[in-house]
This record gives C-alpha cells, sequence and structure tokens, in this order.
C-alpha cells in the first residue's frame, strides 16, 4: 500500500508540473495589447448607457442593406468617435459667402473692396480698391484651405471636421432670402441643402443668422421664415429647442434687429396682434442683436425671446462689453429672456477697414480667447455663441490659418499650431457642458 502511495503521489506532481508548463507557454504566445485587455480597445465600445442626441440618432438609423454603404458608415462613425461630443449649447457663427473661379467662376468676398471711411479727409488717407485673390485676399490671416469656395463639398466636409474638433454643436449661418445677398457677395440659400446634409453626417446642427437684408419688415420676415422651415424644417440636422413650456422650436438670430422699430416687430412677435407668427407652424424662438443699453427695453416690448451680443471686440458695444454680461444676464432672467453672450478669440478688420484699427483686439495666443469664454461663464447664459468660426473680414474666425509670405503681409497664430483656436473652443466647450450641469443641479 506504502508503495502504492509513492506511485500515486509521484504521478500527480507529474501531472501538476506538466499542466503548470502549458499554461506558461499559452500565456506567452497571448499578445498583451490585445483590444480587449488595452484601454485603447476599452475606448473602441463606449458606454451603451448614454443617452445623447448622437446615440438617438445611431438608434434611428435604418438597415443598411449594401456593403459599400455599411463600410462607408463604419468608417464614418469610427471617426467620429475620435472628436468629443458636440455641445448644442456652443454655437458658431459660420459665412457661406465665399466663392473661388472652380466652384463660382470668380473669386467671391476674398476680393472684397476697401471700404472708405465715412469722412472724405480721413478717407483721403487710406488706400481704396479691391483685394486680388489668391494671393492678396480681404483678410489680415490666411486660411489654412486657401481661399476656398463655400460650394466646395470637400471644404464643408473639413469645415463639419473642425467644428467637431472643437465640439461645437451648432452653426449660426449668415443666411439671406433667395435671389438675395450682401452688397459683395451672391445667394446663398442654395448653399444650405449641402450643408445640411454635411452637418448630419458629423451630428451638427443648423440654426439661421437672419441678416438685415433690403427692405426687411415684419411682413417678409415671416414670409421667409416660412420659407426656412417650410424648406429645411424636417432635416435631422436643421436645429430646435425645447422651450420650458415643453415645445420644439426652431431658433433664429436676428442680426442688426434694432434696424425695425419695435412696433414694428411686436406685430410679428406678440401673441396678442391679429397677425402674429405666435401659435403657427411658424412660431419659433427670435434671438434680438442688443447693441445699445436702450436696446434691451426695446427687445423685451418688440416680443423677442432673447438676446445675443455678436461682437468680437470687448468695449466695441454695450452688449459686446462683457463686464456688462452679468447684469444683462439679470435683465434677462427678470424677464424671461434668454441669454447668449458672443465670445471671440480677437478681432481685425484692417484688410477692408483700413482706417479701423482702433477696435482691433490682439488675439494675446489665445488668451484674450480664453478670457471672454471665461466671461461668458461667469454671467450663467443659456447658449454661448462664437463669433466666428469663419469671419475672414473682420479676423474674428476660429477656423485653421497658416502663415504666409509674399507680397501681402498676413497675421499668423504662430508660435501656436493651426488647430490653436479649435482645441481652446474644445476644453471650453468641457467646462461649460459641466458649468451647465451644476447650474441644473
Amino acid at each position: 500500500m506504502a508503495r502504492f502511495r509513492r506511485k500515486t503521489c509521484i504521478t500527480l506532481v507529474v501531472l501538476v508540473l506538466l499542466v503548470l508548463l502549458v499554461t506558461v507557454v499559452l500565456k506567452a504566445l497571448t499578445p498583451e495589447d490585445s483590444a480587449l485587455s488595452s484601454p485603447v480597445g476599452v475606448e473602441l465600445f463606449p458606454d451603451k448607457k448614454s443617452h445623447s442626441p448622437i446615440s438617438e440618432e445611431h438608434n434611428n438609423t435604418p438597415d443598411r442593406s449594401k456593403t459599400g454603404e455599411s463600410d462607408q458608415s463604419d468608417k464614418l462613425e469610427a471617426a467620429l468617435r475620435k472628436f468629443p461630443p458636440p455641445n448644442y449649447y456652443l454655437h458658431a457663427f459660420y459665412y457661406v459667402w465665399y466663392g473661388n473661379p472652380k466652384f463660382d467662376g470668380q473669386y467671391i468676398h476674398w476680393n472684397h473692396p476697401q471700404l472708405p471711411h465715412w469722412d472724405l479727409k480721413v478717407a483721403q488717407g487710406y488706400p481704396q480698391g479691391r483685394h486680388i485673390p489668391p494671393d492678396d485676399i480681404g483678410a489680415n490671416f490666411y486660411p489654412s484651405l486657401g481661399a476656398y469656395s463655400s460650394r466646395d463639398p470637400s471644404i464643408i466636409e473639413s469645415h463639419m471636421q473642425q467644428l467637431r474638433t472643437a465640439a461645437i454643436g451648432v452653426l449660426g449661418v449668415s443666411w439671406y432670402p433667395p435671389n438675395m445677398s450682401d452688397d459683395n457677395g451672391e445667394p446663398m440659400d442654395d448653399i444650405v441643402p449641402l450643408l445640411l446634409e454635411v452637418a448630419h453626417k458629423y451630428h451638427i446642427k443648423v440654426a439661421f443668422h437672419i441678416e438685415p437684408y433690403k427692405d426687411r419688415d415684419e411682413v417678409n420676415m415671416f414670409a421667409n421664415v416660412k420659407h426656412i422651415i417650410d424648406k429645411y424644417g424636417e432635416h435631422p440636422a436643421f436645429f430646435k429647442y425645447r422651450t420650458n413650456t415643453g415645445k420644439l422650436l426652431p431658433l433664429f438670430y436676428v442680426y442688426d434687429s434694432y434696424l425695425i422699430n419695435s412696433e414694428q416687430w411686436a406685430k410679428l412677435l406678440k401673441h396678442t396682434e391679429s397677425n402674429s407668427i405666435r401659435n403657427t407652424p411658424y412660431d419659433a424662438i427670435f434671438i434680438a442683436l442688443l447693441v445699445e443699453e436702450k436696446h434691451k427695453r426695446d427687445i423685451l416690448t418688440a416680443g423677442f425671446d432673447g438676446l445675443y451680443t455678436y461682437f468680437a471686440t470687448n468695449g466695441f458695444s454695450y452688449g459686446s462689453t462683457q463686464r456688462n454680461w452679468e447684469s444683462i444676464k439679470a435683465f434677462c432672467e427678470d424677464n424671461n429672456l434668454i441669454f447668449i453672450p458672443s465670445v471671440g478669440p480677437g478681432y481685425i478688420d484692417t484688410s477692408i477697414r483700413p482706417w479701423n484699427f482702433q477696435n482691433t483686439r490682439n488675439r494675446i495666443n489665445g488668451k484674450y480667447y480664453e478670457t471672454s469664454l471665461s466671461a461668458a461663464l461667469q454671467a450663467r447664459p443659456d447658449f454661448i455663441s462664437i463669433t466666428s468660426f469663419n469671419e475672414w473680414h473682420e479676423g474674428s474666425q476660429i477656423e485653421m490659418a497658416v502663415p504666409k509670405t509674399g507680397q501681402t503681409a498676413y497675421l499668423d497664430y504662430l508660435p501656436n499650431k493651426p488647430a490653436i483656436y479649435l482645441e481652446i473652443t474644445r476644453k471650453w466647450a468641457t467646462i461649460f457642458g459641466g458649468e451647465r450641469q451644476k447650474w441644473q443641479d
């Protein structure tokens, strides 16, 4: 019996050693950096409990039967995961008025004229004439995409990628009615369908920034809002906001709203007026431009739903002066108005207004922008608007710019890289999201 026990023990020891040896060999053959064990692998499988606007859109996406479409969509979804989520409370003003010979037959807006000073004596001391693209453009900075066309699908694609890099959720697209434009451009309403399509790919929303078109009044404003909602209102990229009353409504910025008096606006915006847009299928949230302090009362009596400040120059107007934002916010809270301060990375428009140096605001390598964003957050706004993504004429863009040498001298973002203002925006979009959560709690 003792001999049998010894043989049994020896056999068990040999089996244990064999199992241990096999385990060591198999472990040596397994890659330690596999997708299931590495931090990168975890990021590829986002938390499915999150309930963001992006996840809702994914759940509503129809099945794709074609392999090509499926592969392309999968690549896009993989690319989107590299971007931060869009913050739909962060808006950027966006301009689609640029053109070049390839897409438009000529340069548009890049050849902006140098505007004369209103005082003829002062005007004589400054150059006048048009810029000559592509080397000489109507801007103090030079875009990394060159003198592009707003109709170029690849440009819109690149812009959406830049916007997603910055975590911007909504574009405030500058808009004129069909067959109308600003003094230096061409009609642009026909660009909107493509803009909406590409924006939707990147889960970005589009709001309309209605410009002061010729003969604008309360009657044709109703007609133009109707046009926008009828034509674009059902598109999934069309921005709508749920109000405190539970209504899901479009939001319109109205530039230079003070050009129409409050009595006229009231005919459109007051519930008590017989021709009001309120309680119709075209009701919306209308945001007025606040320039002077007296405009606060005008905006209220006109029936607007809120106000924004637009200008990127701190101190240029009452509304754009950052030290006034907390008192403006208090006024808005007292009167149930939405407050949207506008922040910018700097301002310089001397390429088109060579005499306007007093309104220049140096970027200070991003410090001016961060100060503006900090001041906006301190006022606890409902939204923040950025002036601008690509208003190159006024040097308020956060779009990527590059150094350029030649006969025309351009500013640049050095010593920082071209994406510096997108990165700053991204940082503050996260801060803004966190602060909003605290305010709600």
